[in-house]
């Protein structure tokens, strides 16, 4: 094949890709060998590449390509969440742009149009994920709605009732009124923000007399079923056992006592709204109050409230205001800050609600997963260990996961009610047998399936995805399938810390549940990338860069490079074009080199010579020791630092050293034991390298020498760790140090390279002198000559060594030398003339302090010397 000038990441990237889907090497069946297993955090189905899956997946596909060449049996399973909240508003919205309401379709008809919108726009991030180069075994690429995942959250949530663990509560949850759906405590978002805090004034029953309230929500007076004062309050005694009138309805209301009231918080007064309040329902509980519901489901008021029937909550709580402003109620407004729940998903404010819902018991659940990552025996380690500290949190003050969600798309709760009363429903797999347990709990066998309703809402998304490590290889229904035994527990689970609890911590739960084991073993947990001003890169700030946009410029192993130099683990990344330009760069480099090598001519007659010898020598340990350190830092998860260790071995070891060393004389051939040596080493290098840049490496490999399917990189063996030298190591660390001394010599001097120079040395350590002829090549010096005395000409050190170059007209360039020289000269005149003219200003000698004039001094007596110095160099080159 023909070698092209240029690398082309886009003429290389979809050629390789394809060949590799082509030959089957992403797909793994269980066999002899040890699996190496990964999961992928299902991305939402709704799901396009950000910056975020890039970072995420490029480490998966790094591990898991590393694995395969490793010989292990390398599994990285694909899959989409179906998101219930994020896709049914779209899919809502693309109705309604075709003027179908959602209230006028039956759920079957709702979801058909659902999945024709998964099926069209559902799983674009996959195919993106493609262009990025990941590995994963699509043909198992798995959707938390497909019809064996959704059987398998089906059993298990029959499973858990039926242990007693799932229960029906009416409770206050969450309501978002977007979504129209409940959340669960970890969906909303606590924002501190700025609101008012009304003070109202409230009548009291047969008298002259009022209260003042204090509220941040005078909306929900309407739904005020009770007044609270503190029975120690002396200020209210009076008040005890009247009632109160609430503004604008004028219903009457009793004034209870209890301790819960903060005496010192606003009035002293509380008003009691059970509907709309955790804390008041729990008053209301303890006092036996009514609850008045004033909402609707998106949060606009009912009939309770008279006038403003209909109107959106926030409108009416100004509309309020001012009419009690009006009227005199409001005798004062000041502004408060205070922390309001949003939903993640839709951002809108939460609002509590009074509700039937589902709940999942977790106290008892929970307590193998606490142990499986924070007990004395750990068998599952976070990535980094900072991140046990918010797992314990969550986890040790974890309540009941409300499971149900007002929703149609998701899996229907298996609960099937056959009567009016709140307990008459039984839970099953099917209606088939929901009917027979019906039957059995009423007695009457005359029921049939059309006697039965199923529950119309929905399960949590974070209910299916919990079962994924198991439920992507049928370990739910087929427990004792060969796979599920193969491949589970997986063994590295790549994600973002913000989902550690919703899905890390519920998949732990569910594993210990029902296999008995940790699903993983280890959870490496992304930081978030943000820009070089350190925000978080998202849509709205306008400072994501398109993710394909980003492949299309710099090549998928570039932008790869890029945002792994930038990403140490669990650190957020500041991101910056310019690491993947530095990526891009990297590859042409190697590119280069592989040209430069392929374009020498071999000559089988050639004796190897002694340089090249040594300087493979060199290499060989200095890969090997390369290579432990990237094994350790594998180990550890420090990937970005894995990668920096290679891209130094090759950048500097290789391409500036090695290459440099062994390069035969300028079209002159190579011998060929050198030229073996050398493709052996780049072949090495490419393995290492190639989960980082999967398509440089493999275009690279298969240019080198024409190879079978079974011999493609992505299936090569990775070099083996051996004993290393590293006293060659660090001598040749002392011999590039003369090299680097030698060519400033010449920079300075402007002697050219094609001029030969002598060196010598008064050797007062233990030189390595079996690196002279490396040192000699490199430098295009004639002789090393080891002396006892200093020698005319530019000397420098390395350690306790002194090395001295003579200098004369017939190694450097005069014209340069003399023009060099002559500025230099100028400059040092000019230097002089100006601490002179301050040394001769009597003001100056006379007041400044005696080390400031002695430095003065000195300069001036430094600058004499220089000048001379110059000046003499001028003249022995004339």
């Amino acid at each position: 094949m023909t070698i092209p000038s240029k690398y082309d990441a886009r003429l290389v990237e979809d050629k390789w890709y394809n060949y590799w889907i082509q030959h089957n090497y992403f797909h793994s069946t269980p066999d002899e060998r040890e699996p190496y297993t990964i999961v992928i955090p299902p991305p939402n189905v709704t799901g396009v590449l950000h910056m975020g899956h890039m970072l995420n997946n490029t480490i998966q596909d790094v591990l898991i390509r590393r694995a395969r060449l490793l010989g292990k049996n390398a599994c990285w399973v694909p899959g989409t969440d179906h998101a219930s909240i994020a896709t049914e508003a779209k899919v809502v919205a693309k109705l309604k742009e075709q003027g179908i309401k959602k209230t006028d379709l039956t759920r079957e008809e709702f979801l058909q149009h659902a999945f024709d919108w998964k099926n069209e726009y559902g799983g674009i991030i996959l195919e993106q994920l493609k262009k990025l180069g990941a590995s994963c075994d699509w043909e198992r690429t798995a959707f938390t709605m497909d019809p064996e995942m959704s059987e398998s959250v089906i059993k298990v949530f029959v499973d858990l009732y039926n242990k007693g663990l799932i229960y029906r509560g009416y409770r206050m949850v969450n309501w978002d009124p977007e979504a129209k759906t409940t959340l669960s405590d970890e969906e909303v978002i606590y924002e501190e923000k700025q609101g008012n805090l009304y003070y109202l004034q409230y009548k009291i029953e047969d008298s002259e007399e009022t209260l003042t309230i204090a509220t941040t929500r005078p909306e929900t007076i309407f739904g005020d079923t009770a007044i609270c004062i503190n029975p120690n309050d002396e200020r209210f005694t009076h008040l005890k056992g009247k009632k109160a009138i609430v503004p604008l309805c004028n219903r009457v209301i009793p004034i209870i006592e209890d301790e819960y009231v903060d005496i010192e918080f606003g009035t002293g007064c509380l008003k009691v709204t059970p509907a709309h309040d955790e804390n008041d329902k729990v008053l209301g509980d303890k006092h036996n109050l009514e609850v008045i519901d004033i909402f609707n489901d998106d949060a606009s008021l009912n009939s309770y409230g008279l006038h403003y029937q209909g109107k959106d909550r926030f409108v009416a709580r100004k509309e309020i205001a001012k009419e009690l402003e009006e009227k005199g109620i409001l005798l004062k407004t000041e502004q408060h800050t205070n922390k309001v729940g949003t939903s993640e998903r839709t951002k809108a404010v939460i609002e509590p609600r009074l509700s039937d819902q589902w709940f999942l018991k977790m106290t008892d659940l929970v307590k193998p997963a606490i142990d499986a990552v924070l007990g004395d025996d750990t068998e599952i380690n976070l990535v980094p260990k900072k991140f046990e500290n918010t797992y314990r949190h969550w986890m040790e003050n974890i309540r009941d996961w409300n499971i149900s969600r007002q929703l149609w798309w998701g899996q229907q709760i298996p609960a099937y009610y056959f009567g009016d009363g709140k307990e008459d429903f039984v839970v099953a797999e099917n209606i088939e047998d929901a009917l027979v347990l019906a039957q059995e709990k009423t007695k009457n066998y005359s029921l049939t399936t059309n006697d039965l309703t199923q529950d119309e809402d929905a399960l949590d998304t974070w209910f299916s995805s919990w079962l994924w490590p198991m439920s992507v290889f049928d370990g739910i229904r087929n427990p004792e399938n060969e796979e599920i035994k193969y491949y589970y527990p997986t063994n590295d689970l790549v994600t973002g810390p913000d989902i550690l609890f919703f899905w890390v911590a519920r998949m732990i739960i569910a594993g210990y549940e029902y296999k008995g084991e940790k699903p993983f073993q280890n959870v490496y947990l992304t930081g978030l990338v943000r820009d070089k001003q350190r925000r978080k890169m998202s849509k709205s700030l306008g400072n994501s860069p398109d993710a394909l946009k980003l492949i299309e410029e710099f090549g998928a192993d570039g932008v790869r490079v890029g945002l792994l130099l930038s990403a140490p683990a669990g650190n957020d990344i500041l991101f910056d074009e310019e690491l993947c330009q530095q990526g891009k760069g990297f590859a042409n480099k190697i590119w280069n080199a592989f040209r430069l090598i392929k374009g020498w001519e071999i000559d089988e007659s050639l004796a190897q010579p002694e340089t090249a010898k040594i300087g493979l020598a060199w290499y060989e340990a200095k890969f090997q020791k390369a290579l432990a350190e990237i094994e350790d830092h594998f180990s550890k998860y420090r990937l970005s630092d894995a990668l920096m260790t290679i891209y130094k071995l090759i950048m500097d070891d290789f391409s500036s050293w090695l290459l440099e060393i062994v390069k035969p004389a300028y079209q002159q051939p190579i011998d060929r034991n050198t030229f073996n040596a050398v493709i052996e080493i780049l072949e090495n290098n490419l393995k290492v390298l190639h989960p980082f840049m999967p398509f440089l490496t493999e275009e690279i490999w298969q240019h080198i020498k024409e190879r079978s399917p079974e011999e493609a990189l992505i299936i090569a063996k990775y070099p083996k760790i051996k004993e290393f030298n590293q006293q060659i190591i660090t001598d040749f660390d002392f011999a590039t140090a003369v090299v680097s001394g030698l060519r400033t010599v010449r920079k300075e001097k402007n002697i050219s390279f094609k001029n030969t120079i002598e060196l010598f040395i008064i050797d007062a350590e233990e030189n390595a002198k079996e690196f002279d002829t490396v040192i000699q090549k490199l430098t295009n010096t004639s002789t090393i000559n080891y002396v006892a005395e200093k020698v005319d000409g530019a000397s420098f050190r390395v350690k306790s060594n002194e090395y001295f170059v003579p200098i004369s007209a017939a190694n450097i360039d005069v014209e340069a030398e003399v023009k060099k020289l002559n500025a230099e000269l100028k400059r040092a005149e000019g230097f002089l003339f100006g601490i002179q003219k301050k040394l001769s200003n009597e003001r100056f000698v006379s007041n400044a302090p005696e080390k400031v004039i002695a430095l003065e001094r000195k300069k001036e007596a430094d600058t004499l010397a220089k000048i001379e110095t110059i000046k003499s160099s001028l003249k022995s080159l004339k």
